[in-house]
């Protein structure tokens, strides 16, 4: 009755003797001189990508007494929803504006699986408009509230002004409640780090609760400071 205790006590001691035999401790990878364990290198890191689902015939798995139902489907690669105080549901198509040059053979291959994944769908370059007046889920008007973009991403309301963040610069166009199409053209109000080399090119974006200022997260062009930090 004794052995399968030992066992177990035998394996514990042997992963932890692996644990501190592959970096020390902890404090010891502290420090301005840290000591690390051996990074592991490979021709083909060996990483698996998650299959890109759909809804035909597919839907996230939830709570019981819960479910989930698409409120719009058929667009191009959705990536910010931002709701209206009216209850109008935005949502923004965008991808990356594809101008980053490819330098290492690694590129091509970690393209190929993002695409795999799904990030190298092809976006729509626009504000979609979603309107669920009576609230049963389903959308009775859906509408192109704002096109012809550049790799948007970030998008908020002050006032009547509805600012959008695309790749590269904060343009604000004029929004009247209940409006399901904006023809006026809109207004740069500030550049942003943008291409060719645009690694991290989604701008998210908020504005101050008294509205007075706007907040713009801006990525670095590098994962491992490649392009600089």
């Amino acid at each position: 009755m004794r052995t399968i205790p030992m066992l177990l006590l035998g394996a514990t001691t042997l992963a932890l003797a692996a644990c501190g035999g592959a970096g020390g401790s902890t404090e010891k990878q502290l420090g301005a001189d840290p000591h690390l364990p051996a990074i592991n290198q490979y021709l083909v890191p060996p990483m698996h990508v998650a299959p890109v689902g759909s809804w035909a015939g597919a839907a996230p798995t939830v709570a019981p007494g819960l479910q989930v139902t698409a409120l719009a489907t058929g667009l191009q690669h959705p990536r910010q929803p931002y709701v209206l105080p009216n209850g109008d549901v935005l949502v923004v198509e965008s991808s990356g504006p594809g101008t980053e040059p490819i330098k290492r053979p690694k590129e091509i291959i970690m393209g190929w699986v993002m695409g795999y994944a799904g990030a190298g769908a092809k976006g729509g370059n626009r504000v979609t408009l979603l309107r669920d007046a009576n609230g049963d889920g389903t959308p009775e008007l859906r509408s192109v509230l704002l096109d012809h973009l550049h790799s948007p991403f970030g998008i908020t309301l002050v006032g009547g002004d509805l600012y959008v963040a695309n790749t590269d610069a904060i343009v604000r166009y004029p929004y009247v409640t209940g409006q399901t199409r904006i023809t006026a053209p809109g207004v740069k109000l500030t550049d942003l780090p943008g291409g060719p080399i645009d690694h991290h090119w989604t701008k998210s974006l908020t504005a101050s609760p008294d509205g007075r200022k706007l907040y713009v997260g801006v990525g670095s062009n590098s994962n491992i400071t490649e392009n600089g930090i």
